[in-house]
């Protein structure tokens, strides 16, 4: 019983942690701007509070970018068509990269701060390993596609953050018109029509 309030306090810690860097990374104009200490005191929180819960800067950035997928996450892993796992592949394989492509829009600088970190490749972070496997299976549904494994980081190369951030950032490209170049281009490597029919 002794332990009830410390966890009430941690949870409550944690969650004002997670606020305020959703904030600070939201309002930024660089994710390298935003650092432990700027999310300690935003938190109102000591960076010893910070580092024990989230261990570092990467860390914190993984934690954030998962509660903010995890709707995305869900909807893939149980939800319903076009998302879900019982839709038909030719119509799957462009949900995916359509969710994956507004949530990077909605969340910019994350998404860039996210595939900054790790290790120098960021083919072998987790979330991109997560997304690479769920295409490349789907990919594999596909009667006489070859290379699944190839096509799926060919696919996921349109959607990284830096890409994404370039077309919407600097060339001002509307959200609206990368959502149909993206349709697009999934239509011309999976051979149908942007309407999911075979061309």
């Amino acid at each position: 019983m002794p332990d009830r309030k410390p966890r009430k306090d941690a949870a409550r810690n944690r969650a004002a942690v997670l606020a305020a860097a959703d904030t600070l990374f939201t309002r930024c104009d660089s994710p390298d701007d935003v650092t432990m200490a700027d999310v300690a005191t935003a938190a109102g929180v000591g960076k010893g509070t910070l580092f024990r819960a989230f261990g570092d800067r990467t860390g914190l950035i993984r934690e954030l970018y998962a509660a903010r997928l995890q709707p995305i996450e869900e909807a893939v892993e149980a939800g319903p068509p076009p998302l879900g796992p019982g839709t038909p592949p030719r119509d799957r394989v462009p949900a995916l990269l359509d969710a994956l492509l507004c949530f990077k829009l909605d969340n910019r600088r994350l998404a860039l701060a996210l595939e900054a970190t790790g290790s120098a490749s960021p083919y072998d972070a987790g979330h991109y390993a997560r997304w690479h496997a769920l295409l490349r299976d789907t990919l594999e549904q596909l009667p006489g596609l070859p290379a699944a494994g190839f096509t799926a980081h060919a696919l996921l190369a349109a959607v990284r953050a830096d890409l994404v951030e370039h077309l919407a950032g600097p060339e001002g490209v509307p959200r609206d018109t990368l959502r149909a170049q993206l349709a697009a281009h999934a239509a011309t490597v999976l051979g149908t029509s942007v309407s999911g029919d075979p061309a």
